[in-house]
């Protein structure tokens, strides 16, 4: 498959953003990398690299043949795998993207045993709250909270994460424990504001209301853009919270933190892992998301 490596190292220069990340990687030379694309492009006779000083990013002809080589990468990888089933391990590189707080209390502590029996897989693991661009970026597949507003992509659904209003019991002191939605008025609590990016208007106290879903907008003087600063400024206080059960359940049941008002929770999060819209996954792709459905099953509604 020696005529397959100058695609592999366009892929892997395209996903990294860097010759030189891509060439360590490899273990290969710099050089050889660069040759390698550049005699790529004039094959297929299209540029398909933006380069600068300080980036390399996929122009318009790179983002088509990247998606088209990543298939054929995934053909390959399956053509030498089809007679052997789940007797041979994984390999190769596997690039995917996690919610921060289900990563760290639920993906993460299972990985071990995983990574133990695919000891020639290399995972590279992204945890964020903000939607990233599964092909700019160059995930092969990522868990994604909250609804697919992207109809290109293709999305599995996994179930339902349990939302729970929590407080710290030193803000409880101070405030009260609210019992209704009156009682966020009548004394004067505060939330912490949450949105993935900065500046833009959150979401707002939802509460059940009928057959649907209200939002209150209650005051609060801190905005945080990642659920695990979320989770901590709740712990010192600073305000009332919604926030998956998955995340926070260690903090109830240390007392760190109480729920609140249970008859009042916000909609549940719907959960899903979510790929490209390309034909072909990968065996490596597919096992990776058969695992995390398999570990976030019995946390799920």
């Amino acid at each position: 498959m020696q005529n397959l490596e100058p695609i592999l190292i366009f892929i892997t220069v395209a996903e990294m953003g860097s010759f030189t990340r891509a060439a360590d990687s490899l273990g290969i030379q710099k050089g050889r990398a660069s040759t390698a694309v550049r005699k790529l492009e004039e094959e297929v006779g299209a540029r398909l690299l933006h380069r600068t000083t300080r980036s390399v990013q996929l122009t318009e002809d790179g983002r088509a043949f990247h998606a088209r080589a990543r298939d054929l990468l995934s053909e390959v990888d399956d053509l030498h795998s089809m007679f052997s089933g789940d007797r041979v391990a994984l390999r190769g590189r596997l690039r995917v993207d996690l919610p921060t707080e289900v990563a760290r209390t639920t993906i993460l502590p299972a990985l071990p045993d995983f990574m133990a029996s695919h000891p020639e897989l290399v995972l590279e693991v992204s945890s964020t709250d903000r939607h990233v661009d599964l092909v700019q970026e160059g995930f092969d597949c990522v868990l994604r909270l909250g609804p697919i507003r992207d109809e290109t992509l293709i999305a599995r659904p996994l179930g339902l994460l349990r939302m729970i209003n929590a407080a710290s019991p030193a803000y409880l002191a101070r405030y009260g424990v609210p019992r209704s939605i009156e009682d966020l008025h009548r004394q004067e609590h505060r939330t912490i504001h949450f949105s993935t990016m900065l500046g833009t208007r959150p979401h707002g106290w939802e509460y059940p209301d009928g057959d649907s879903y209200a939002t209150l907008h209650l005051p609060g003087a801190l905005h945080v853009n990642s659920a695990q600063t979320y989770d901590a400024a709740a712990l010192a206080g600073l305000g009332l919270i919604q926030a998956p059960l998955v995340g926070i359940g260690q903090y109830l049941k240390s007392g760190a933190l109480v729920e609140i008002m249970p008859d009042f929770r916000r909609r549940a999060i719907p959960v899903s892992l979510v790929v490209a819209h390309r034909s072909n996954l990968s065996r490596r792709v597919r096992a990776f998301m058969k695992w995390i459905e398999d570990v976030l099953t019995p946390h799920l509604d």
